[in-house]
């Protein structure tokens, strides 16, 4: 048995810079419900996982690690998981037309899928992928299916 009792992430916490900012983007241009502390820190709620936005500065001092970010790229990406290609490139077209940056157009992968990104307005990267061989329910949630033997 592993250290963890279940194998699952609860809460992704990302610190950012501009806190009533990047709310604003995350409500009105990804469509999340803010559910946090005003003017504290942000909760929204991702199918069974919980997206937090804090203060990079507290979340840094909170982790006790040094809050010195070298480079744009932080190491991490959201994704979101489409039911379809098709949906993929609706949904890069709203981004469009709200001004998110796109920083990889959809495209088709080398795995078999199909796949974007665009950052939030502090960088911080997010996919929007449709994959063929994980399986989503009705709830929006993913489950990646046992690998085949070889």
């Amino acid at each position: 048995m592993g250290v963890l009792p279940e194998q699952r992430v609860s809460v992704i916490t990302v610190g950012v810079r501009d806190l009533a900012g990047m709310i604003g983007f995350y409500t009105d241009v990804l469509g999340f419900e803010d559910r946090g502390v005003k003017g504290e820190v942000a909760f929204f709620n991702a199918g069974g996982l919980v997206i937090g936005l804090w203060d990079e500065t507290k979340l840094a001092a909170d982790a006790g690690v040094a809050d010195d970010r070298k480079g744009a790229f932080k190491g991490f990406a959201l994704a979101f998981n489409a039911r379809s290609a098709e949906e993929v490139d609706e949904i890069f077209g709203r981004l469009e037309r709200a001004g998110a940056r796109i920083s990889k157009p959809p495209h088709k992968t080398y795995w078999g899928g199909y796949s974007g990104y665009f950052a939030d307005p502090e960088g911080n990267a997010w996919e929007v992928a449709h994959n063929p061989f994980w399986p989503i329910d009705e709830a929006g949630r993913v489950a990646v299916p046992l690998a085949k033997e070889q």
